[in-house]
């Protein structure tokens, strides 16, 4: 009688080392391995690698525009007057440093901008919530927001000029009506990506109401609200650019907006050329300082700014 006794060289699954029984030593490579695949490496960037990839780029390119700038002027494309050279432009932003006015005329509309947009977050950020979070509140409110999200800005300032007169009030109301609607649907786009399962989470430890809000929902939110929030500082500074170019009167001091308004006037192009100039580098300088850090810890908070 043929034995039955058959054998194999795999290994039953009760055998050392087989699937139901691995060597303590694959596990702890296992472990390691997954342990490896969790951490996440967070190392400081060095000065030098910050320079060559921050600082260095943008530079760069303003050089380059810069000189292709002044070939344009060299190469009389057009006449001096339309488009004058960067040495002019530096000569008027030289005379108005001399005279101590330009960080007047900087620090007056960005004050303005600031505080404007200070008032938008604190009013967009609970109606943002309400929207998002109330079903009724939404349905009424949540397509006026979005359209007046596509208006521009520059429809408020006469009507706010009847209905407040030339003062701060006029550009801050103007700042509200363009930034409010940004921040509020930035935030509710925001709540409304929250995975479902956080907010059972969070009902199920007790986190309800305005702790739930708090605790659960602004923080898996922060993504949407603070690209909401970026968007509204731009249109801030848009609405208040326009108010000033629009409205001037002496109460109100001069801006960048109305100092590029009085470089129109007088036909003065290297000062309205001055003018953007300074616009644009307060925009950048902005989003450099404020914006910029506050993305990059969001990212880094959530494991997504590694460096492998």
């Amino acid at each position: 009688m043929a034995s039955t006794d058959i054998t194999s060289d795999r290994k039953r699954p009760d055998a050392p080392g087989g699937p139901g029984g691995a060597k303590p030593d694959d596990l702890a490579g296992l472990e390691a391995g997954l342990d490896a695949l969790d951490a996440v490496q967070v190392r400081r960037t060095p000065l030098r690698e910050v320079l060559v990839s921050k600082v260095l780029p943008p530079l760069v390119a303003v050089v380059l525009v810069l000189v292709a700038w002044e070939l344009l002027v060299r190469a009389e494309v057009t006449e001096v007057y339309k488009l004058p050279p960067p040495s002019a432009v530096w000569d008027s932003a030289a005379d108005m440093w001399l005279a101590g006015t330009l960080l007047e005329v900087v620090w007056t509309s960005v004050s303005r901008g600031l505080l404007g947009f200070l008032l938008a977050v604190a009013i967009g950020t609970p109606l943002g919530l309400l929207v998002a979070r109330v079903r009724l509140v939404r349905a009424g409110i949540g397509p006026i927001l979005s359209g007046l999200q596509s208006l521009p800005s520059v429809a408020w300032v006469a009507p706010a000029v009847i209905w407040l007169g030339l003062n701060d009030k006029m550009m801050f109301a103007v700042i509200l009506l363009g930034a409010v609607p940004s921040i509020a649907n930035g935030l509710v786009s925001g709540v409304d990506q929250v995975p479902p399962l956080f907010l059972r989470a969070g009902r199920t430890l007790g986190a309800t109401g305005l702790r739930g809000t708090w605790h659960i929902v602004l923080p898996a939110a922060l993504p949407g609200y603070l690209a909401g929030l970026k968007q509204g500082w731009a249109f801030s500074w848009r609405s208040l650019m326009a108010a000033e170019i629009i409205a001037s009167s002496p109460e109100l001091g001069l801006g960048l907006g109305q100092l590029l308004e009085n470089g129109r006037s007088n036909f003065d192009m290297p000062g309205i050329f001055l003018s953007i100039l300074l616009i644009l580098f307060v925009g950048i300088a902005i989003d450099l300082l404020i914006f910029s850090p506050l993305e990059r810890w969001v990212l880094r908070s959530r494991g997504l700014l590694v460096k492998n």
